[in-house]
């Protein structure tokens, strides 16, 4: 990346856990940690705080997903599949979480790195068309890439 790609986040952190970092060379998505001990049971949900309010760059939204680990480690589920956080959860009290569902019995430590997010610009203004026929060929259905 070059000086003129970066953008500026305000991050106000609420516990003591290392902080947020780009690794340049290491993919775009920064790991987010727990900020808390936290012990699920099984069929558990628990909103996990990730101790950090932000303030995302004018023109940005948050996405926020599990590590590829997560689940492996601990057996929870991010609850709502991602996280949206967009300009306006910007205050002082407005803390991250993870909506965490645990599948089996698992222990978190503070610190842990349990999710992740990357910034994406807004979406530009769509207009829609309605049609009574797209003209394309069809793919091969649902949940398929069209290969047998």
């Amino acid at each position: 990346m070059n000086g003129s790609e970066y953008c500026t986040m305000k991050v106000r952190y609420h516990a003591d856990i290392e902080r947020l970092s780009y690794l340049e060379g290491k993919g775009d998505w920064i790991d987010l940690r727990c900020a808390e001990d936290v012990h699920l049971q099984a069929g558990e949900m628990r909103l996990i705080s990730l101790g950090i309010s932000v303030q995302v760059p004018q023109g940005y939204e948050m996405i926020i997903a599990p590590r590829s680990s997560t689940f492996r480690k601990y057996g929870i589920l991010q609850a709502n599949s991602i996280g949206v956080i967009d300009e306006s959860y910007c205050g002082d009290g407005d803390i991250l979480m993870f909506p965490a569902y645990a599948t089996r019995e698992c222990t978190i430590r503070r610190g842990d790195r349990i999710c992740q997010f990357r910034l994406f610009r807004h979406q530009p203004a769509i207009r829609f068309e309605e049609t009574d026929r797209l003209g394309n060929e069809d793919r091969g259905g649902f949940g398929s890439t069209g290969t047998a």
